[in-house]
């Protein structure tokens, strides 16, 4: 979709753990310090989103989407290292960087503060879309077809920066997403 909007679309993607979100263990308790006998459910993908960000947009955007696809699209386990990092060479990042950025305790802590501003923000899951000057806005879809992306993302702006009124929108329909991909 970058490729078509071009400019007009500036992403900058953040960490948000759902599993922090999703933990029985009460308010106190962080899964991004838990250390490393802990085994996590998303920290691993999260840290390595973050990892690739210092070798640039271009490349950062090509590993992230690859990792989107590796677990939504193709099933892959990302909480497996060796998946991790097949994608980061696929992708064309330098290992030595991310592998020591992968690494890095410091990298832990960034995905925590980015958990943390989300939180503070009134953020509850994945994906939201922060934009300027409106309030965060989630949304659940399903992947479209490459040709619908765009005009799909027009109509989620549109709906989303056009007016600060609209709370929640469901279609309830259990089991959701019974119709949505039949035929008029």
């Amino acid at each position: 979709m970058k490729e078509e909007l071009g400019d007009e679309l500036q992403i900058t993607w953040r960490s948000f753990a759902l599993e922090q979100v999703n933990s029985k263990e009460g308010d106190d308790w962080k899964a991004w310090e838990q250390g490393p006998e802990y085994e996590s459910r998303g920290l691993l993908a999260l840290c390595a989103g973050e990892a690739s960000k210092s070798q640039g947009d271009e490349l950062h955007n090509k590993f992230f989407m690859a990792l989107l696809t590796a677990r939504h699209e193709d099933r892959k386990d990302i909480r497996d290292r060796e998946v991790i990092l097949g994608i980061a060479r696929d992708t064309g990042l330098d290992m030595d960087s991310f592998e020591k950025e992968l690494d890095d305790p410091e990298t832990l802590k960034t995905v925590g503060a980015d958990h943390e501003r989300a939180v503070e923000m009134g953020i509850f899951g994945t994906p939201t879309f922060v934009f300027e000057d409106v309030p965060p806005t989630f949304v659940k879809t399903y992947t479209p077809a490459r040709e619908e992306a765009v005009e799909l993302f027009r109509h989620f702006l549109a709906l989303s920066q056009g007016s600060k009124l609209f709370g929640e929108i469901k279609r309830p329909q259990p089991p959701w997403p019974r119709g949505i991909f039949d035929d008029d």
